[in-house]
């Protein structure tokens, strides 16, 4: 039973940890792009934008996911 909540345990700080550097990923992409990604996409509804984010949602969670592996 320890084991188990061991593991429970460390997948919960993976998780955590893994939305931490996805949020902090995502701001430092938004400040290095010209102009704030985030209202282009919620006030402007640019779907160029939202597309470009998805992807790179996408990219950075499979990196993550590598890295915490």
């Amino acid at each position: 039973m320890s084991t188990l909540l061991d593991n429970v345990g460390a997948a919960a700080v993976f998780a955590l940890l893994g939305a931490v550097l996805f949020v902090v990923a995502f701001v430092v992409f938004d400040l290095l792009t010209p102009g704030k990604l985030w209202e282009e996409i919620s006030v402007k509804r640019n779907q160029a934008a939202a597309t470009l984010m998805g992807c790179v949602a996408i990219a950075l969670g499979i990196i993550i996911a590598a890295a915490i592996h």
